[in-house]
């Protein structure tokens, strides 16, 4: 159908049937389109929690101020993780350098996420 309710020049509802039924191309054309659309994999809690535990780590390292962890989309169990990361990560900037704090801030996240996260998402509600 058109714009306006009309048809399309060319088209009618038997050759489009006809074209959703054989795949609108070469044999085996369909299959090819399914396999190469696949939807890549989900992003494991402990991924997710690292990444965004790392991106807020450097915000407030950078800032020197803490927001609220709702605000960051932080649960309270990952504030908890941050306020750890950035503890560290400030004594190693100031004692090594800012290079090292940021090494530091992706292997406190990513090894504190995993911990957390070793036996599936923890209970105790959203906040947790």
């Amino acid at each position: 159908m058109g714009r306006r309710g009309g048809t399309l020049p060319g088209l009618s509802a038997v050759g489009i049937g006809l074209a959703l039924l054989t795949g609108c191309g070469a044999p085996g054309a369909a299959e090819r389109a399914a396999a190469s659309s696949a939807s890549p994999s989900a992003t494991s809690a402990a991924e997710l929690c690292a990444t965004i535990v790392a991106h807020w780590s450097r915000e407030v390292l950078d800032s020197g101020t803490y927001g609220d962890y709702q605000s960051m989309g932080l649960s309270n169990g990952q504030y908890e993780i941050l306020r750890d990361v950035v503890d560290a990560a400030r004594a190693a900037k100031r004692s090594q350098g800012a290079a090292a704090a940021d090494q530091l801030i992706d292997r406190r996240s990513h090894a504190a996420c995993t911990e957390r996260y070793r036996h599936g998402v923890p209970t105790g509600g959203p906040w947790q």
